[in-house]
């Protein structure tokens, strides 16, 4: 493989760093252990702080339309309003997936001391450190260490960067840009041919690893062929439908992350909110269907977040950052219901959002309930949240 295209082609481990695949290691960081069950989550990343009041509406307090007298979106065109809340009009069909009790809304979801700064807040999230807390490794990354430091793709990121929530020490994470791509690579006749010279041994070791990865996604691709969906055209949605093909083809991951960008609507944000949240909408609701018709519903978790919401009162014509926001949980046998208080517009922090659900909670859930994982293993000490699965 040429070094160019193996470069373009992916990024061996995560956060930017090229690690040592775990049979490579002299020993073990921590006890590897299997993952006790067959479940997946799957993250959906949207970037920029997402507008929580105008994804899931307070329609019925009349301080949302006081703060909002440009932007607010009207009773009439809010969709299954349920205890004076409801979704975007973009959101139709996260609305039906939420009246076919496949999605749970967990409302105000933020942190003590919150930070305003994108790369900042992401890093809290993707950590699970405190505010003043810096993490080296990802909250995913840490728990592959121990659960999955024996599985050949244990987490895939599908995206153009790097994601530091799935940053580990061991355990081999892999980014890939275009999946389509990957198809012309496999390991058949890629032998690890070593040499005397330490660094290019470290280098053949690497595209090794990456390799046997590829290998993985190629044979989980292949078997997926017989399994066909129609999904809507954008790029979220094709990120999407790679991860249905790897989860129905057997590949053994069991973490998947992709993002969108273009959540930052600090202007014009009627019609940039609407443009995203649509393509959120299309792309997620062609993946629910393809998991519901294939039987995967209760194995799969899907997770959207963002790394902050909006503030309650609008510039005039956008929003600046705020603090806490819905979080969006799609399948995985959840309970299908709104959980949280609705947001307290009468009750703010210096124009913001009090958080009620702290977002370690939630991963505290997902570990515990999903992988009958302890998560204070990896330093998380918030109680799951009782009653989401």
């Amino acid at each position: 493989m040429h070094r160019r295209k193996f470069i373009q082609l992916t990024a061996t481990g995560t956060g930017g760093m090229l690690l040592l695949p775990h049979f490579l290691t002299a020993q073990h960081l921590w006890t590897a252990h299997r993952a006790a069950t067959e479940n997946v989550l799957v993250f959906i990343q949207l970037n920029g702080g997402n507008d929580g009041l105008n994804t899931f509406i307070p329609f019925d307090n009349p301080l949302y339309y006081f703060n909002r007298p440009t932007l607010g979106i009207s009773k009439e065109k809010v969709t299954s309003t349920i205890n004076g809340m409801g979704f975007h009009p973009a959101l139709k069909d996260l609305a039906t997936i939420l009246q076919e009790g496949q999605l749970t809304v967990l409302q105000n979801v933020g942190y003590p001391e919150p930070n305003r700064s994108h790369f900042r807040s992401q890093e809290i999230w993707q950590t699970a450190s405190s505010t003043n807390e810096y993490i080296d490794y990802g909250w995913l990354g840490r728990f592959l260490d121990i659960q999955c430091q024996d599985e050949i793709l244990p987490s895939l990121n599908i995206d153009t960067v790097d994601n530091l929530a799935l940053k580990a020490a061991n355990a081999n994470g892999m980014t890939v840009k275009d999946l389509n791509r990957i198809k012309n690579y496999a390991t058949s006749g890629n032998e690890l041919m070593l040499s005397d010279n330490p660094q290019l041994d470290f280098v053949r070791k690497l595209q090794f690893a990456s390799l046997e990865g590829m290998d993985e996604i190629n044979k989980a691709l292949q078997h997926s062929q017989r399994f066909s969906a129609s999904y809507a055209n954008n790029p979220l949605s094709k990120n999407l439908e790679w991860i249905a093909k790897l989860i129905k083809g057997n590949l053994n991951s069991k973490v998947y992350y992709t993002a969108l960008n273009g959540f930052d609507t600090h202007n014009n944000q009627l019609l940039s909110h609407q443009k995203q949240l649509t393509i959120m909408n299309d792309a997620v609701y062609s993946f629910y269907k393809d998991l519901k018709e294939n039987h995967l519903l209760s194995r799969v978790t899907t997770v959207i977040f963002s790394e902050f919401g909006r503030r309650v009162k609008e510039n005039g014509s956008g929003t600046d950052h705020g603090t806490a926001g819905p979080v969006f949980i799609i399948g995985g046998n959840n309970k299908g219901k709104i959980m949280g208080s609705n947001p307290n517009l009468s009750q703010l922090d210096k124009g913001d959002l009090i958080h009620e659900i702290d977002f370690r909670s939630v991963y505290a859930t997902l570990l515990h309930d999903k992988f009958k994982f302890d998560p204070k293993l990896i330093n998380i000490q918030q109680d799951p949240i009782r009653g989401l699965f």
